[in-house]
């Protein structure tokens, strides 16, 4: 499986992708750099089809990726629903330009 490593050791890539996930879910929204957005999507896109099984076994999934447990109840009680119908394509990603700083390629993740 080919992923993204970030510049960051594995914990805190893995930390780092389940707190931005949760943001993303907690707010609609999120403002990063692409190629940790394009994770941050791909992270919330499998959470979004956890909240559609509906089943305790995917709540308990959803429990050990998210770090809130309000988020997992939002998303299976008001996020999943809305997409019932929809088979994927959960997020959307548009590109803002680049940050003054370093030049970063700046991306912003939300829920269609």
């Amino acid at each position: 499986m080919a992923y993204r490593r970030l510049g960051v050791k594995s914990a805190h890539r893995k930390m780092l992708l389940r707190n931005a996930t949760t943001s993303l879910l907690k707010n609609g929204k999120i403002e990063t750099t692409g190629p940790r957005g394009k994770e941050i999507a791909s992270c919330a896109e499998k959470m979004i089809t956890l909240g559609k099984k509906g089943d305790l076994a995917a709540r308990r999934a959803a429990m050990a990726f998210l770090t809130e447990e309000d988020i997992v109840f939002k998303l299976f009680n008001e996020i999943a629903p809305q997409y019932a119908e929809r088979q994927g394509g959960y997020t959307r990603i548009v590109r803002l330009g680049q940050r003054r700083g370093d030049a970063a390629d700046m991306v912003l993740v939300e829920l269609v």
